[in-house]
């Protein structure tokens, strides 16, 4: 295993908590958005993570072999129920007076905004620390 194979599984989740982050804030500014260019009210996003393997062809260990980083494969549109207000005044209002609303719930976009930012800076901590780590292994071998 490769002296920076730590350093490649902690970016690619610092990575792909980076896209998380960009997508609920996307999540957060359309929250009142009642019309897009694909017609309709906005509808929330999440981004889907994968484990991908490092593939490395020397792994002699079992350990080794489970090491995995993560990816990003896809940003998902949340299908579930856009809520629907009376309002007959909105511009996008049915012909009953009901406007569809987003699906974005802002309190849990929020949650997700908080964990991704805590993930983030956790990766980032364990990032710094094999850094020292490897620093220290050079030091020592002057």
């Amino acid at each position: 295993m490769s002296m920076f194979t730590g350093f490649q599984i902690l970016g690619s989740g610092m990575s792909a908590q980076r896209t998380r982050l960009n997508v609920t804030s996307s999540n957060l500014a359309n929250a009142n958005t009642t019309r897009t260019d694909e017609g309709g009210a906005y509808r929330r996003r999440d981004p889907v993570f994968k484990a991908v393997g490092l593939n490395d062809v020397n792994a002699s260990e079992p350990i080794a072999n489970a090491m995995q980083q993560v990816s990003v494969t896809e940003i998902a549109m949340d299908d579930s129920v856009q809520p629907t207000v009376f309002d007959p005044g909105h511009p996008d209002a049915d012909a009953n007076g009901y406007v569809t609303m987003p699906n974005v719930n802002v309190v849990e976009e929020m949650v997700h905004m908080t964990t991704s930012a805590r993930s983030f800076e956790a990766n980032a901590s364990a990032f710094q620390t094999l850094k020292q780590m490897m620093h220290r292994a050079i030091d020592m071998g002057k």
